[in-house]
């Protein structure tokens, strides 16, 4: 039986306390990303492309339109993004930086309030990094920022075929330890900037291209709180290189990194509201 008050599992309800926090998190985003020229964009909460966005099609709420074209409920709003603006509003803008406030949808029930950037054609991750860090700072929220390359395990997947993708989505460090590899086990717990140059000097040299963007980022950034993960893989499909997440403890704040869609290269992350909003309300 459900009663008159229940709302589904994973849906979010935001009142007096909880809806003023919120708004507080999506003004301050506004006000720094408008103050940094970016403008605001709200998109459709159908798509016909969110399979490109998802790795697991299964997450996706699908219905049909009236003419039985299959679409989704947004899931996730990066590539409608920069679809939309390069294919549908490109004749009537040249702007390149993009924000949303909006959520996304996930099977069966979860929502999930975001604040969003993008900026297209853009290719250094330093550029929409270190607006994430104000915000944060703004916020008075100081959490870690952990920061990866998704090419370094998708090479050492190339380079022993006893690994797969999936040892690195789900971190199989026994897996990795068991290779016996100076080098392989230097990456794993590789974890500070100041001691990237030592694994460089030993790694194969795809590898040290790959560790060298890694430590121009962090030249760039000068985060403070900062840790390095080389054998962290993102789930999302069109992330290809620099990533970031913004965490603490278990809860992930927003994460973000380069990507592809087509040939234009841009950069962009979300922060997670809801999470957010769980801890300023506590």
């Amino acid at each position: 039986m459900i009663l008159e008050h229940e709302i589904p599992n994973g849906s979010k309800l935001y009142f007096g306390k909880s809806a003023k926090v919120k708004r507080h998190i999506e003004n301050i985003a506004s006000e720094i990303l408008d103050a940094n020229g970016f403008e605001e964009i709200v998109t459709p909460i159908f798509s016909y492309h969110q399979h490109q966005s998802i790795a697991d099609e299964k997450e996706l709420i699908k219905v049909n339109d009236e003419k039985n074209n299959s679409l989704s409920l947004r899931a996730d709003s990066t590539i409608d993004v920069v679809r939309i603006i390069e294919k549908r509003l490109g004749a009537n803008t040249s702007q390149k930086k993009w924000f949303y406030i909006q959520p996304v949808l996930r099977y069966p029930t979860e929502e999930q309030y975001q604040v969003g950037v993008e900026f297209m054609g853009e290719k250094r991750l330093s550029s929409v990094m270190s607006l994430a860090v104000d915000i944060f700072d703004k916020l008075e929220v100081k959490p870690l920022v952990q920061i990866s390359n998704i090419k370094i395990p998708e090479i050492l997947v190339d380079m022993f075929d006893e690994l797969t993708i999936n040892d690195f989505r789900h971190f199989n460090i026994e897996k990795f330890l068991n290779l016996k590899v100076d080098w392989v086990e230097k990456l794993v717990y590789l974890q500070y900037i100041e001691d990237i140059d030592e694994v460089m000097a030993i790694a194969p040299q795809m590898i040290k291209i790959e560790l060298n963007k890694i430590k121009e980022l962090c030249s760039e950034m000068k985060c403070e709180n900062s840790v390095i993960a080389p054998m962290y893989y993102a789930k999302m499909l069109y992330y290809d290189e620099l990533f970031f997440r913004v965490i603490d403890k278990n809860e992930v704040y927003a994460r973000g990194g380069r990507y592809k869609n087509e040939d234009l290269t841009s950069v962009g992350f979300a922060i997670y509201t809801d999470a957010l909003c769980d801890t300023l309300t506590k």
